[in-house]
């Protein structure tokens, strides 16, 4: 399986934004652009696997802007790393106001997706070719980022596996929360 550039799997997808995908506030709602996204990071992922993928996880939904109806929105879709059956695809989305041409940056996020065979089964994707260092700072950061968050999981993991209630009460001093069980009851995990 030779390897493929990251130029090769590069996907855009753009859509008009139609007044059917306004929410209660008249804007673009959330779950709309949410879904352009799945699908450019399947098509990207699954361009570069020559396979069919799944999205595992979803990283980094930040709704930076808000997009209008009537907007070209574009989403910039290119695989960013590859593991054995998995790929991380970053997704660049902006939208454009066609009476002015205004493009403003709206979205980032980053789609793990797994390669799977006709039988459901995860099959290896084909290497990453790294052309430049911009493409290589896109995989370096991945690897990274990836860390990051499997040791914020485990720290949280271990938070939660630890948790004594009269000793956190203090943490929801100023919190917007009321306790209505007995503070002094001893604790059992569920």
């Amino acid at each position: 399986m030779s390897p493929r550039t990251v130029a090769f799997s590069r996907t855009r997808l753009t859509e008009l934004m139609v007044p059917s995908f306004a929410n209660f506030g008249g804007k673009v709602h959330g779950g709309i652009i949410l879904s352009l996204m799945d699908k450019v990071a399947y098509a990207c992922a699954s361009k570069h696997a020559g396979a069919y993928c799944v999205t595992v996880t979803v990283d980094g939904v930040e709704f930076l802007q808000p997009v209008e109806v009537g907007e070209l929105l574009s989403l910039d879709a290119t695989v960013h790393y590859v593991g054995n059956t998995s790929l991380v695809v970053g997704i660049k989305v902006t939208s454009e106001n066609i009476k002015t041409n205004k493009v403003k940056h709206t979205n980032n996020s980053f789609f793990t997706m797994v390669a799977k065979d006709d039988n459901g089964v995860p099959v290896k994707v084909p290497e990453l070719e790294l052309s430049n260092p911009h493409e290589m700072r896109h995989f370096v950061t991945t690897i990274k980022r990836n860390k990051v968050k499997r040791e914020a999981q485990a720290r949280i993991q271990k938070e939660h596996d630890d948790f004594i209630p009269k000793e956190d009460f203090v943490l929801l001093d100023k919190q917007r929360c009321t306790i209505t069980f007995d503070k002094d009851a001893s604790y059992t995990q569920e």
